[in-house]
């Protein structure tokens, strides 16, 4: 009895264990999360570097005004327009200038509008065809051309010079061609006198130590060169009028008489009258429109600041712009020039 008893209750604790067991809820493990993925921040992309564009500016020789006063506005260029570096080059002047920047040797140049013109329209000696890959873009400052002599020489007019040692200027100038045609216009070819050619340098060496009876020199006015040479040789100013003038003008028709006012250089003390042309500036045909229009405005809108670098800057006007240009304007330039009424 006592057996079967305890068989009963040991089934009773296993049927009761079972039960518990079945309703238990296994437990599963927690999941762990994952940590959120963290976007990595999108690189800012870096600015397309933009080249710097390099800009030749042929000017003059060294002694000259193109040469000091292109780098003055070289610098100016260099500080107002974002990537543009211009850089100046010594040169030969007017007639080398057209050829070097219509054949798209350099970007700039300085000339005198007659020589241009000659150029454009492939007459004259240094231009046997025409050149049009050249554009102007305007006029900088008045070119004065000076006949010096010096008082002891006892020459008292151009006529005077026929038979004399002459530094016409440096061949391949625009300084050269006019001096030939002045020449040319008081009767005097190129057998008739003694041709010494050169720079100004060597115009001025030459009347100070007396191996020159005269030199010619397209320069701004006053000049500090004749300065010097006066300092210590009294100058003569030789004067372009009458029939000499009228007679010039059928070949330099852009010719306009200038006073060379008397009393600036010592042994000049009356006025004297001369002859002037424009110094233009010019660039490659192919330059774009904004960067022509660009070096036209920073030019002509900061004169101040350029005359801070050489005197010539305070004479940049734009009141002058156009005068005396007869070859056509880069569209870049005109579209500046018209902004300011100037067609």
């Amino acid at each position: 009895m006592k057996r079967n008893l305890a068989l009963l209750l040991v089934l009773v604790m296993v049927f009761t264990f079972a039960l518990v067991g079945c309703s238990a809820k296994t437990e599963e493990p927690a999941k762990t999360e994952e940590p959120a993925k963290t976007e990595e921040p999108a690189k800012a992309e870096e600015p397309a570097k933009v080249e710097t564009l390099e800009l030749a500016f042929a000017t003059g020789g060294t002694s000259g005004t193109y040469y000091p006063l292109g780098g003055a506005i070289a610098s100016v260029w260099n500080k107002h327009i974002d990537n543009v570096n211009v850089t100046i080059q010594p040169a030969g002047a007017s007639v080398e200038n057209i050829n070097r920047v219509a054949s798209g040797e350099v970007d700039i140049v300085m000339a005198m509008n007659n020589i241009a013109d000659q150029a454009f329209n492939g007459v004259g000696e240094s231009f046997p065809k025409a050149l049009d890959g050249f554009k102007a873009v305007g006029v900088v400052y008045p070119e004065v051309m000076h006949v010096i002599t010096t008082q002891k020489t006892g020459i008292t007019s151009i006529a005077d010079l026929k038979g004399k040692t002459i530094n016409p200027g440096p061949p391949g100038s625009g300084t050269y061609v006019t001096a030939m045609a002045i020449l040319e216009a008081y009767g005097i070819g190129p057998d008739d006198f003694k041709s010494r050619p050169g720079s100004f340098s060597d115009a001025v060496a030459g009347l100070k130590d007396g191996n020159l009876d005269a030199g010619f020199a397209v320069v701004s006015f006053p000049a500090s060169a004749v300065t010097q040479i006066a300092t210590t040789n009294p100058v003569k100013i030789l004067e372009i009028t009458g029939d000499g003038f009228d007679k010039l003008l059928e070949t330099v028709p852009f010719a306009a008489q200038f006073p060379i006012t008397g009393g600036v250089y010592k042994g000049q003390d009356e006025d004297a009258i001369t002859v002037a042309l424009q110094a233009v500036l010019y660039v490659k045909a192919d330059l774009s429109d904004e960067l022509v229009y660009d070096l036209a405005k920073v030019m002509y809108e900061n004169t101040p600041e350029i005359e801070m670098g050489h005197a010539r800057g305070g004479q940049i006007s734009i009141d002058s712009a156009i005068n005396g240009i007869t070859t056509p304007f880069h569209p870049g330039a005109l579209k500046y020039l018209e902004e300011q009424g100037k067609k």
